[in-house]
């Protein structure tokens, strides 16, 4: 495993949008909150470190031996909020993000997509409580949160509408149809922004600024710094996955396994399922102590299967579709 050469923003981009780059199932979902994304795009802004990525590179031959999921673009807190499966062509490699799907996830729908959070004192059983926005960048003011120096704002059409000559909200994800620095060039001058009779030169110089430094930020820096596990050996990069996120609460091996068999169950959820057979047979007699690894490793044993050992090789589509169908 080693440094690779760092790529720029829109080229991950792409990559997610070809299905190059997925989700693996052991990933949790997406959970930041919007104000997350924010400080996030002030930090690139700011050229402050984000942290170094970890990918995982599949050969094809392993595509259709394990569920992977694509990145969520459209985060609804209410009805979107589930990674779809992805469909995937199995005549070449993909790259399966182990580390760093928070940070992808939120540029991608930053750039990309839409962020639907319930309205404070709203009632979740109604649509407009959940209004969508967009991330927009002021390019006239800085930032009054003492948090962030740049103005980066979710917003929603009509609060765009309605905002003030004082402010222009520019929506990031335009940064992409520039070609070249000089396409931001001339959305300024088209819009006004250069013109000294409107705007004093301290603001012009300002919006000059910062726009191009987002330019830079999304098409030419490289922002995404990665390490790239190439080993065909699973068990290898799960123990990789349980090492690179041990903060918070750390996930387990057989939570790992657990993970695969839930993505792979077509009608059942594993965990739930597996969960609630270990309670209960827990609870005869006068009690027994058996956990998930030992219902796991029972059930490879009871399938027949001709080899039984507690690693992920074992855990295949195939193999976990006959222990649920058992």
């Amino acid at each position: 495993m080693a440094y690779e050469t760092p790529i720029t923003i829109k080229e991950a981009i792409e990559q997610i949008q070809k299905k190059k780059y997925v989700l693996p199932s052991i990933q949790r979902e997406f959970v930041w909150e919007s104000s997350q994304i924010e400080i996030l795009f002030d930090s690139l802004m700011r050229d402050y470190p984000i942290n170094t990525f970890l990918f995982w590179s599949v050969d094809k031959l392993k595509i259709n031996e394990y569920q992977f999921y694509e990145f969520l673009q459209h985060f609804h807190e209410r009805d979107s909020y589930h990674n779809p499966k992805a469909s995937l062509a199995d005549d070449e490699d993909i790259i399966a993000v182990l580390d760093g799907q928070q940070r992808l996830t939120s540029i991608y729908i930053a750039l990309k997509g839409t962020y639907a959070e319930k309205l404070r004192y709203y009632s979740w059983d109604k649509s407009h409580s959940f209004p969508k926005r967009k991330l927009y960048l002021d390019l006239l003011n800085k930032s009054e949160d003492i948090e962030k120096e740049f103005s980066f704002e979710f917003m929603t059409e009509d609060e765009i509408k309605n905002a003030t000559k004082a402010n222009f909200w520019f929506e990031v994800s335009k940064v992409l149809e520039f070609k070249e620095i000089a396409d931001a060039m001339r959305f300024l001058m088209n819009n006004g922004l250069m013109d000294n009779s409107q705007y004093s030169r301290d603001k012009s110089d300002y919006a000059f600024n910062t726009l191009n430094n987002l330019y830079n930020v999304v098409h030419q820096k490289g922002t995404i710094n990665y390490f790239l596990e190439k080993s065909s050996d699973l068990d290898k990069v799960l123990q990789i996955f349980i090492r690179t996120n041990s903060g918070g609460t750390k996930l387990s091996y057989s939570d790992l396994l657990l993970s695969i068999a839930t993505a792979q169950w077509e009608e059942n959820n594993a965990r739930e399922v597996i969960n609630e057979f270990v309670d209960e047979i827990n609870k005869y007699g006068q009690g027994f102590n058996f956990n998930k690894d030992f219902v796991l490793k029972a059930s490879l044993v009871l399938g027949d299967f001709s080899d039984t050992k507690f690693k992920v090789e074992n855990f295949t589509k195939a193999n976990m579709l006959k222990i649920e169908n058992a």
